[in-house]
């Protein structure tokens, strides 16, 4: 008779391996939260160039020290380097960002965060169209699928009325934005590592935001009422900051692959978060198309995973 016994290296791994597991659960749904949060903060008739620049205020001294932290610590940019991360900066976390905010004042969050969750759709069309990337049947496939879910919950949402179209058109120029900024970021996150530029494009985005504030709107709109610091500074940090570093921690400690399928929940928390702090309705509508979109997200990274 014999008996299967697990080590301590085995259960330490595994320990480990579910920890990481958490932790891109845990910065998905923190992630996720930005867009309730932001229907809050809508609330209290404030405008998207205000909310931005009082989330990048919270979340910019945590960047900052980070950004100090490495320039003390490796070697300086090079010119070229440096150039492409205010580019880098400026698409992926300021123009992204600030489309995405101004669509949620028309949009649901959970149709916000479907049609943020494309993101990976746009990078294998931009590698497809200028990297002349060949696109299998599986991968339209998984295109076809989370199109497909969009359609049904933007064709849902239009019936409620409103600037629904221009909502999201607003929030897919905001995926679009992210997409170009991950082909773009891809050669440097090799040669910097991820919190190095992470950091530094934050820093970037911070100050664009926040020039931006003080270049369009009064500085008296800085006092608000303190219901608004709280949440904002709620987007900054637990929204902001938190989840990147929770990703970044999750891919070291589980892969670039497994974080990502974590982060499946993200549509689904948002829509639970939505209904009960929002109360947004959750139709069949909805679930259908974000169980489209999932599937065909998953479709897409079981096809990367292939790949490697």
């Amino acid at each position: 008779m014999t008996t299967s016994t697990t080590t301590p290296s085995q259960s330490g791994a595994r320990a480990a391996y579910l920890g990481g597991l958490a932790i891109a659960v845990g910065g998905a749904v923190l992630f996720s939260t930005k867009a309730v949060v932001a229907k809050l903060l809508y609330r209290y008739h404030i405008d998207a160039v205000t909310l931005i620049a009082f989330r990048m205020l919270f979340s910019l001294p945590i960047f900052a020290a980070v950004a100090i932290w490495k320039m003390r610590t490796e070697a300086p940019l090079s010119k070229a380097d440096a150039w492409r991360l205010v580019g880098l900066g400026l698409i992926g976390y300021y123009l992204s960002s600030f489309l995405d905010f101004l669509g949620l004042q028309y949009i649901s969050v959970g149709l916000e965060r479907l049609i943020l969750f494309l993101t990976p759709t746009f990078v294998l069309l931009i590698s497809s169209t200028w990297l002349k990337q060949h696109i299998s049947r599986k991968q339209w496939l998984a295109l076809m699928l989370s199109y497909g879910g969009i359609v049904l919950v933007f064709v849902h949402d239009l019936q409620g009325g409103g600037n629904v179209a221009l909502g999201s058109s607003l929030v897919l120029g905001s995926a679009l934005a992210y997409g170009i900024y991950l082909l773009a970021s891809g050669e440097m996150v090799k040669r910097l590592g991820s919190l190095r530029l992470v950091a530094y494009a934050m820093c970037v985005s911070s100050v664009a935001c926040i020039g931006q504030f003080f270049l369009l709107r009064p500085a008296s709109l800085l006092i608000q009422p303190m219901p608004v610091y709280w949440l904002s500074l709620v987007n900054g940090i637990f929204c902001t900051v938190m989840p990147v570093f929770m990703t970044m921690t999750a891919v070291q400690r589980v892969g670039a692959g497994v974080a990502s399928q974590a982060g499946m929940i993200g549509p689904v928390s948002t829509l639970f978060l939505g209904a009960v702090i929002l109360s947004e309705p959750v139709t069949s509508w909805q679930l259908a198309g974000t169980a489209l979109v999932l599937a065909g997200i998953y479709t897409l990274s079981k096809v990367k995973g292939d790949k490697k």
